[in-house]
């Protein structure tokens, strides 16, 4: 590795990390001018600089050192700064997507260890790109269906959005992102396809936005980096992975079939024409249900909102969509919320779903990956008991606690 390639490396690192070489001078008692020679290449770097510099950067030091490969240079934070450069506004948020980031670069470099197959992801879908709203809620509408079918989930609620993705060899986690922001998808030869959403949401509107990204990695993985934030929900693009967020956690069929258990949902009339053996023609019959017996309450709209564990906003616009109101009816069931929240209260069926979810929570997903693949990793001696240490400070938990988890794997 020369000089001039690791200083590159470095330099590339701290501004994604959106440090200023005085700050990063500070953090290693050393002078400006050193960083700034460092960078350039024209000054070496000792061991404990470097490894300084990487509990710093939030990158192992791997990253700095290993041949030069084709993507080195457009590293996936410095794309994703130029893409959403309204990052830096809160310091926590570069540093804790930086940490993900890094964490999906480390289970990479565990499953390589480990020898498996380089993750590829789900299959791709290619729809042209729409031309108007309806073709692009079209669009969206279908991928759903069609990867329901594929992953043979039918009608069914999803339990976890995050573990389906993770299942389909996306990395997956929270992070606290800008309140405008609901999440992004990212793709990049060092960490294949990552989605992170935004966890100071509630979780039911995380729930959404983890479909949502997951439309981006179906439907767009021809881009590095996709935002999803108020800025740009007007873009076809967005309104294609809504539609596809919205059928995806609610489908149709599940949807029909949940009203139907609260005996809603029928049409005003029904007409029957049933065969006549005897004359050979027909007999006609008209059934109506009972007067108001199909209007659909606050109370409806909660219960499909806790079934499907979506908000109750989402569900309230589902059921618009699928024409089981009308606009004025859907803007009477949001006026209500507070009653379908208090609803299921009373119920004792309120869960989480409207609140923000434990910040201890929040990159569970990915956390519990990469420790699964660095104890196999012990257990088949494929790291060090020092790696599994320094892993330790990585993922937040007791050096002592992870240590001894990796020991019992390794003595059986």
């Amino acid at each position: 590795m020369d000089a001039e390639t690791l200083g590159r490396r470095l330099r590339t690192a701290r501004v994604a990390r959106g440090l200023s070489q005085q700050e990063v001078a500070q953090a290693l008692g050393l002078a400006r001018t050193a960083i700034t020679q460092l960078e350039a290449g024209n000054r070496s770097v000792s061991t404990l600089e470097l490894t300084a510099l990487s509990e710093l950067y939030l990158r192992p030091v791997a990253d700095f050192l290993q041949d030069p490969a084709e993507g080195d240079d457009d590293d996936v934070l410095v794309a994703l700064h130029r893409a959403a450069p309204g990052l830096e506004q809160d310091p926590a948020t570069p540093e804790q997507v930086a940490r993900c980031v890094h964490l999906c670069r480390e289970g990479v470099m565990l499953e390589r260890l480990l020898g498996a197959e380089p993750r590829s992801g789900p299959p791709r879908y290619e729809p042209h790109m729409p031309r108007s709203p309806g073709e692009a809620i079209s669009h969206g509408e279908q991928a759903a269906e069609q990867e329901r079918r594929r992953l043979g989930i039918g009608n069914a609620p999803i339990a976890d959005v995050s573990e389906l993705i993770a299942s389909q060899g996306i990395w997956a986690s929270g992070v606290a992102l800008p309140d405008g922001m609901s999440g992004l998808f990212l793709r990049h030869s060092s960490i294949g396809l990552a989605i992170l959403v935004n966890s100071t949401h509630p979780r039911g509107r995380k729930r959404f936005s983890y479909a949502h990204e997951y439309a981006h990695a179906l439907l767009d993985r021809d881009r590095d980096v996709t935002i999803s934030s108020t800025d740009n929900s007007s873009q076809l693009v967005e309104k294609r992975a809504n539609a596809f967020a919205a059928a995806f956690l609610m489908p149709r069929g599940g949807f029909r079939d949940f009203l139907r258990t609260l005996d809603k949902g029928l049409p005003s009339r029904l007409d029957h024409a049933i065969f006549d053996a005897a004359s050979g023609g027909h007999i006609e019959a008209a059934q109506r249900p009972p007067a108001r017996s199909q209007r659909i309450t606050y109370k409806d709209n909660a219960m499909l909102a806790h079934h499907f564990g979506v908000s109750y906003q989402a569900a309230s616009y589902r059921l618009k969509s699928l024409r089981y109101v009308s606009d004025r009816e859907c803007r009477g069931l949001l006026d209500q919320e507070n009653f379908g929240r208090k609803y299921l209260k009373a119920l004792s069926m309120f869960s989480e779903v409207g609140e923000p979810e434990r910040r201890r929570y929040w990159d569970r997903e990915l956390r519990s990956e990469i420790v699964h693949l660095a104890i196999e990793a012990y257990r088949r001696e494929e790291i060090s008991r020092g790696r599994v240490l320094e892993m330790s400070k990585m993922l937040r938990i007791d050096r002592d606690i992870l240590l001894s988890l990796a020991e019992v794997a390794r003595a059986r």
